[in-house]
């Protein structure tokens, strides 16, 4: 399990992560709200454990990005600000749960667990984009019903793609996605575009995946494409 925390006070901070360490989950912390949505756009976590008051970008404002993004990155917001209406803004931007200050770490600890199990009850199991489909159990991909033979690199990064789409994702995404800790050489990301493209796009009357120069890549019908400028 791999959990973002982000909170401006370095001592509950700090007492956040090493409770969530020792009940053996994978923990990256940050402070600046900012700092964070550029975090959560380059990296994969389960859940995000967020302050509202933030330096950089507030945490309402960052949770709200987040889906603005169709980001489904579980949310577990930490605040003191404990009125009613401060806990309905909070699940209006897109929290899971919403926890105030003081509180005990057993009780987030709970909290995150359930926020989890309720998140893999509802997340889906077939992502769609346009006339593509991934089913995420078979680990089979279809382009207007026909099976596309891909290599379980390029299914995970058509996943990454389906998952961000008509989003622009960044080449330092998708190699850290694909390859984390062992990055492959300066064309392995190129060569996985290339096989992709060959299955995805080329047997079909319109592209779909398309390079955003200076940017990345992108998964998305022509009309939504061409508000950038693409090249392929």
């Amino acid at each position: 399990m791999r959990i973002l925390v982000v909170e401006d006070n370095p001592d509950i901070l700090v007492n956040i992560v090493d409770y969530l360490t020792l009940k053996g989950a994978v923990v990256d912390a940050l402070y600046n709200g900012q700092a964070a949505l550029l975090q959560t756009r380059r990296h994969e976590y389960d859940l995000l454990v967020l302050d509202l008051s933030l330096p950089g970008l507030d945490g309402l404002a960052l949770c709200a990005q987040l889906r603005a993004e169709q980001n489904p990155l579980p949310i577990v917001m930490l605040t003191a600000r404990d009125t009613l209406q401060d806990k309905l803004s909070g699940f209006e931007v897109g929290a899971d749960d919403y926890l105030v200050k003081p509180f005990a770490l057993p009780e987030l600890w709970s909290r995150i667990q359930a926020v989890l199990k309720r998140s893999q009850k509802q997340q889906a199991r077939v992502l769609k984009v346009c006339d593509v489909t991934l089913d995420l159990d078979l680990r089979q991909a279809c382009r207007a019903q026909q099976l596309l033979n891909l290599n379980p690199k390029c299914l995970k990064l058509l996943e990454i793609l389906m998952r961000h789409a008509p989003n622009v994702v960044s080449r330092e995404t998708l190699i850290d996605q694909l390859w984390s800790d062992d990055p492959p050489d300066s064309d392995g990301l190129k060569a996985h575009i290339y096989l992709l493209r060959n299955q995805l796009d080329k047997p079909f009357n319109e592209a779909l995946l398309h390079t955003v120069h200076g940017q990345g890549y992108r998964l998305a019908a022509n009309k939504q494409a061409n508000n950038d400028q693409i090249g392929k």
